[in-house]
């Protein structure tokens, strides 16, 4: 990487101005209109948590008519897991909340991978090295694990102490000219910064006295989360940024970003936590945390979906069961949002799951669908069973009552079928 040389002090004239005030449209690349996105990073395979965010950024388009953006923030080389990114975008499918743009499909934003971003984060880098907001870091990795060392034997929390801050023109040309490595960090401006969350409203947190300049830029010339977040964005018109509340801590620090880069920002929504019954954490350790165990145990997404939501805020109505998505999407609404985390309780899910595929086999359209899916597996699974569609409606019709898909076609063969059918249920 080669940035030009690190500007004067002029960018802190002028910059302490009041963030976030107000309604706030990002103005980058595409018109004017509610746009959100879901930015997962194809590090592991998408789990319940996720899956809510994504929900909820769905919801939030399709109440507005705008657009929802399925982004990858792919980063992260050496964490990467083959086939999570596929993998990712078909669990959206299958949970009917496809994305309007995306990897796959493509759109006016293309591409929607970071990795293949990098010069837009390398032009904001050079602006903000250009205006004095950045500066290179030639810090080893050694001194900053001595840093690190000696704030924990202090009880301190580790911090950079923002050293090469403080170097000359004349000293960063000469580690240039040796070929020194370097990172590129960002000046954080002291002081709280206020901003306006539509969730938990006015909150102020002064970054500059807990951390030290973040990393923006690392060595191999890819972004951290910080910049590339803020410039994907701001590029792609994002308007509302809905995401986890573990996030509610750093958006000072990304509105600053938008400052220095002369950005609107979007506006933001923290979505409170999504935690385990007792109020522990989600835990990838948990067998079933991921949506791929839901998908292999035969649950309908319709019932996954209804839970998740179930159990939080943010609805017109609350602690409905058998919401379908049309109804979520005109019962949303992100003002009712609460503060509290939302507590799963997944013991419930059977029962959700039977109360959803009841209304499918109620319904004569859907009915049709689930007669023609188990026709074929029967037929694919017993080569000499011949059974009629009027008799495969009747034993649906007859066992819709049942706890479970796989009581409800007891009738129907082996237990072998009756697995491949609770899959098929779902696709």
């Amino acid at each position: 990487m080669r940035f030009p040389l690190v500007g004067g002090e002029s960018y802190y004239r002028g910059l302490k101005l009041a963030l976030g005030v107000g309604p706030r449209w990002s103005s980058g690349g595409t018109e004017k209109g509610v746009r959100v996105r879901f930015a997962p990073s194809p590090t592991g395979y998408l789990h319940l948590g996720g899956l809510r965010t994504a929900l909820y950024n769905y919801l939030f388009a399709k109440k507005h008519g705008g657009t929802f953006i399925l982004r990858l923030e792919d980063t992260d080389r050496s964490r990467l897991v083959a086939g999570a990114a596929q993998s990712i975008e078909d669990m959206l499918e299958w949970a009917g909340i496809p994305p309007d743009e995306s990897p796959r499909r493509g759109g006016p934003c293309a591409p929607y991978e970071q990795s293949r971003r990098l010069d837009l984060y390398h032009a904001a880098a050079k602006t903000m090295l250009d205006s004095g907001a950045a500066y290179r870091c030639f810090c080893t990795s050694q001194r900053l694990d001595l840093l690190k060392k000696e704030a924990l034997r202090s009880r301190q929390t580790p911090r950079y102490d923002n050293r090469c801050r403080h170097l000359s023109s004349k000293q960063v040309q000469d580690k240039l000219s040796q070929g020194t490595p370097f990172v590129v960090r960002f000046r954080l401006l002291e002081g709280p910064q206020p901003f306006q969350d539509l969730v938990y409203g006015w909150t102020r947190h002064d970054v500059a006295s807990v951390e030290g300049d973040p990393v923006i830029l690392k060595g191999d010339g890819f972004p951290t989360y910080h910049l590339a977040n803020v410039v994907d964005d701001y590029h792609m018109g994002v308007s509302h940024v809905l995401r986890g509340t573990e996030w509610l801590i750093s958006t000072p620090k990304h509105l600053l970003l938008y400052q220095a880069l002369g950005w609107q920002p979007p506006q933001f929504a923290h979505l409170p936590l999504l935690l385990n019954k007792d109020g522990s954490k989600l835990s990838k350790r948990q067998g079933d945390i991921f949506i791929q165990h839901y998908i292999d145990n035969g649950y309908l997404s319709d019932a996954l979906l209804d839970l998740i939501t179930n159990c939080g805020s943010g609805f017109t109505a609350e602690n409905q069961m058998g919401r379908t998505m049309e109804t979520l999407i005109q019962q949303y609404d992100l003002g009712k949002t609460s503060t509290h985390s939302a507590l799963l309780d997944l013991d419930k899910l059977p029962e959700f799951n039977r109360i959803h595929l009841t209304k499918k086999i109620d319904n004569t359209d859907t009915r049709f669908q689930l007669v023609k899916q188990l026709k074929t597996l029967l037929k694919d699974a017993y080569k000499d069973l011949v059974l009629d569609e009027q008799y495969i409606e009747r034993i649906l019709l007859l066992r819709k009552h049942g706890p479970s898909v796989a009581e409800m076609l007891l009738s129907l063969g082996s237990e072998e079928s009756i697995i491949r059918l609770q899959n098929a249920l779902t696709e």
